[in-house]
């Protein structure tokens, strides 16, 4: 798998889409995966009743996974169904990762060499490398299809000023020259792209909070992001190949909405009784690629083979509105 300038150059996993044009990822989020406690056997379960239900051709974790001490212990139970199917994977990492022994090194240089991560290797200078992940054509070697990963960080840089941290202005500058160059060896076509982080953007809450903008899901709490922008969803928009930027972080939301013709969504709370969670059933956001085209169907998959809320973006969205509630 070959990555463009900005990002380190490795061969690995192949991703592609399959004979039919799609390309199917399981996001799971906000495991809180505690070592030694009962509760988190759901979260294990989750990952297995998914993953066979769906089969999925790539795993994205979106931040807080483990929350105790034997990280490496959490991060092993949750990987276990994941390394035992063959199944590609990768980790972007939330707030609460570094919470207890180990930093973010530390657990990416774990994660990084295990067969079937797609994680690139990291530069000994960046603790959290945000990194493009490749995914081929059904029909050659071309690329079809990007997801950018990012870390999303953890509390606020500047105090008094919010509780989390924002993406940087680098962050933005990193992906806007890789879309480029991508687009550049696509003879000028964007690719249809996809986004993925821990923490949501402040785009997220004026969205949802707009029933002029079609959506689907539960809206359970506030959302908790960042209380500055750093531009993030208008480089998005001027380069115009994300359709879609999923996140976790707030255990009580699962929805998507459309906000100026991007998708913006939350997983599916995956973890156990660890930490609050007041949803119902654990599971995961489940979304479908289609090869060429700036399209992707997503749903909720939950424990005990249960589906919500399955939606195809654009066409479900389109001259759309929310009702409002009572």
């Amino acid at each position: 798998m070959a990555v463009l300038a900005g990002a380190a150059m490795f061969a690995k996993t192949e991703l592609r889409f399959n004979p039919e044009g799609e390309f199917k990822i399981a996001q799971f989020t906000d495991n809180h995966f505690k070592v030694g406690k009962s509760a988190s056997e759901a979260t294990v379960k989750c990952i297995e009743e998914v993953i066979t239900a769906e089969q999925p051709d790539l795993v994205m974790f979106t931040g807080d996974q483990v929350y105790s001490d034997s990280v490496i212990d959490g991060f092993k139970a949750i990987l276990r169904p994941i390394l035992q199917r063959k199944i590609p994977f990768a980790f972007v990492f939330g707030n609460h990762d570094t919470q207890f022994e180990l930093d973010h090194a530390q657990i990416y240089d774990f994660l990084q060499p295990l067969p079937y991560s797609v994680m690139p290797p990291r530069n000994p200078g960046i603790d959290s490398p945000d990194y493009a992940i490749e995914v081929l054509s059904a029909k050659s070697d071309s690329v079809a299809s990007v997801l950018y990963c990012l870390d999303s960080h953890r509390s606020t840089p500047i105090k008094g000023i919010g509780k989390y941290a924002w993406l940087k202005p680098e962050q933005v500058m990193w992906y806007k020259d890789l879309s480029w160059a991508y687009q550049v060896k696509n003879d000028g076509d964007t690719l249809p792209s996809l986004m993925f982080f821990h923490i949501p953007l402040p785009e997220v809450s004026t969205a949802w909070d707009d029933n002029e903008n079609m959506g689907y899901g539960t809206k359970g709490e506030k959302v908790c992001c960042p209380a500055l922008n750093s531009g993030m969803f208008t480089a998005v928009k001027e380069r115009g190949d994300v359709m879609g930027i999923f996140f976790g972080h707030d255990h009580d939301n699962d929805y998507v909405v459309d906000y100026y013709g991007v998708l913006l969504g939350y997983g599916r709370y995956s973890g156990g009784n660890t930490v609050y969670n007041h949803i119902g059933k654990n599971g995961a956001r489940i979304i479908v690629l289609k090869e060429g085209e700036k399209s992707l169907d997503t749903w909720v998959r939950l424990r005990d083979d249960e589906v919500i809320d399955k939606v195809s973006y654009p066409a479900d969205f389109t001259g759309k509105k929310r009702k409002k509630k009572k």
